[in-house]
């Protein structure tokens, strides 16, 4: 197996696509979006057509303390019905708030069941957050409980960190982190009956508070409804498929739940086409816990994918790697062993999302015969671009959902339009009203392009774009995939709002920079940066070649608040704590700046 993989941090009816000018007369909230959706096929009905229909297929399968535990669709809802019984004993007001704070586990999932069951309103949380941001999030998100699990760092106790509130350990959470007067989820299994019948909620009814992460400051949280999720996941049908092999499909559960993107490729998939669902336990057990999926389903963020590429790389030169694909034989043998190597030997489908991927990186795993698609959503509207079967394009996030009216605005916006658009941010009405326009589409702030298949290119983040002392506008997005790909960067980012040019600020591969504190071995990396930069700048427009690249001596992590949750780059957080640096760095006339962060 290759070494990358144990450094993970954490590691769908066919419509015809909507491609709408940019005149608001043509749009009116009367206008339905994408075939409607009967009641049946809401979350709490789909639940219960696979308890009554599929009580036996296999459903969770999760590793804890060396020991493996299985739930079919009849056991798991067994322990659900219970904890919704006792959710509903203690008579919290309809639609309180309930918070899911624990890495991906089997009783994550089974919670949420049992929180709409009982009439409530799920509220996850992000592991990897710190103290003071989760205090935070749990006193806004007003949640009367938390589930807790396997966390990231122990649990702050005491009332001046969560407030009151009543605690559920799930059986994946330490010692350390059950907080005094909790209940476990044993306990409640063991004391409470199932909940009878099938209790119902409304299509519009708030299922979830999905907090975002954060990329450009405060998290804020987006109420989604019970139509809107299951349309997330009925929007990636077409391009997900039918696994041709057998009809159940396997994925190991890694990316945080709290998100949206894994919300709705595993669990609300899970609803829609059968699916087998594997935990990890954590980074020591991570390479069993995915050979053992023998997932047919990967689905990853860029950041991993780009790793993966280059701990190949770091066994075998690409150049080599690239002669030996090419030999008819011998290729498909390297092949096979790479992408077994990379835990994806049975793997029918790997997608990726959270942000946008160099289109070099899909090529080359597409080059080992891998199916490799990119799709696009925001915590705000959901999964609303895949490719549908035939029609992939390179550099193309796919076509529009049925459920997702999309459109370019004059100032080039995507705009998005439909069911699975938030309700508006929890206990922030103004953000929400100028979250959307005045005919109800979500800004999202993404700028992009529609071709005339319909489908959508996203150039960079309008918010991100500045303007040189040339008065030249440069969109950072495109200059950081060029150097994304370079086996040389773990993070990167480009700046050079009112200076004369851009430069980049990056974060070395980490096995570059176990030898950057070596004056031999710096002068190497140095000489390897300038050829780099070189040769990203040829790829660019004048005004957007990069002057110098900074490198920070020290990783960007969640912990030092310059990652978010999921791995994205926080922009504002870095900009703020360097920009009284940019100037000088711009008058040293050096190439390459070494600096800590």
């Amino acid at each position: 197996m290759l070494s990358l993989l144990v450094i993970l941090p954490f590691v769908k009816e066919i419509g015809r696509t909507l491609m709408l000018s940019f005149d608001q007369t043509r749009f009116s909230e009367s206008i339905a979006v994408g075939p409607a959706l009967p009641d049946s096929e809401l979350p709490l009905p789909r639940i219960y057509a696979c308890e009554r229909d599929t009580p036996l297929q296999p459903l969770f399968t999760q590793p804890l303390n060396g020991e493996l535990f299985h739930w079919n669709w009849s056991s798991a809802m067994q322990e659900a019905r219970r904890v919704a019984a006792w959710i509903q004993a203690q008579n919290w007001p309809s639609g309180s708030n309930i918070a899911i704070l624990s890495k991906n586990c089997a009783w994550w999932i089974m919670a949420d069941f049992a929180i709409w069951m009982a009439g409530h309103v799920s509220v996850p949380l992000f592991t990897s957050a710190n103290d003071a941001s989760l205090s935070k999030l749990i006193r806004h998100s007003q949640a009367v409980a938390c589930f807790v699990g396997q966390l990231d760092h122990p649990l702050p106790m005491g009332q001046e960190a969560f407030g009151s509130l009543a605690y559920i350990a799930f059986p994946n959470c330490s010692v350390e982190n059950i907080p005094q007067g909790s209940v476990s989820w044993s306990e409640i299994i063991a004391k409470h009956s199932p909940l009878g019948g099938n209790p119902q909620r409304g299509a519009d009814e708030v299922a979830t508070i999905i907090y975002t992460s954060g990329t450009t400051g405060e998290s804020k949280g987006a109420m989604q409804t019970f139509r809107s999720m299951i349309l997330m996941g009925k929007s990636m049908e077409p391009a997900f498929g039918v696994n041709p092999d057998s009809g159940l499909d396997r994925i190991l559960s890694y990316l945080p739940l709290a998100h949206i993107a894994e919300r709705a490729i595993v669990e609300m998939n899970s609803l829609i086409v059968p699916m087998h669902i594997f935990f990890s336990e954590g980074l020591p057990t991570f390479l069993t816990d995915l050979a053992r999926s023998r997932c047919t389903i990967f689905f990853s963020i860029p950041r991993l994918y780009i790793r993966f590429q280059q701990s190949v790389f770091e066994k075998i030169h690409r150049r080599k790697l690239n002669l030996l694909l090419a030999i008819p034989v011998l290729g498909r043998i390297v092949r096979r062993k790479i992408v077994t190597n990379l835990g994806l030997g049975e793997t029918r489908l790997i997608c990726s999302g959270g942000a946008a991927i160099p289109v070099d990186i899909i090529q080359w795993y597409r080059k080992l015969g891998l199916n490799f698609l990119e799709g696009y959503g925001m915590t705000e509207t959901g999964i609303t671009h895949a490719p549908l079967p035939g029609q992939a394009r390179l550099g193309y996030v796919g076509s529009a959902s049925p459920w997702a009216l999309t459109r370019i605005s004059p100032e080039g916006e995507v705009q998005i339009k439909g069911p699975m658009n938030m309700l508006g941010y929890y206990r922030n009405p103004e953000l929400s009203r100028e979250a959307f326009t005045e005919d109800g589409f979500f800004r999202t702030g993404d700028r992009g392009e529609i071709d005339s298949l319909g489908r959508l290119r996203l150039v960079g983040r309008i918010k991100d774009e500045f303007k040189t002392s040339k008065g030249k506008y440069v969109a950072p997005g495109q200059i950081e995939k060029l150097l994304a790909v370079s086996y040389l960067f773990e993070s990167v980012a480009v700046f050079g709002d009112g200076l004369t040019a851009p430069f980049a600020i990056a974060v070395l591969a980490p096995p570059l920079r176990k030898k950057q504190s070596n004056p031999e071995d710096r002068a190497d990396i140095e000489t390897k940066l300038t050829a780099e930069l070189d040769s990203v700048n040829s790829k660019l427009e004048h005004h957007e070649q990069l002057r110098f690249i900074v490198i920070s001596e020290q990783p960007w992590t969640v912990d030092n608040q310059l990652l978010t949750p999921t791995l994205k780059v926080r922009r504002v957080a870095l900009e703020q704590r360097l920009s009284p640096r940019f100037a000088d760095w711009e008058d040293s006339q050096k190439k390459v700046i070494w600096i800590e962060t």
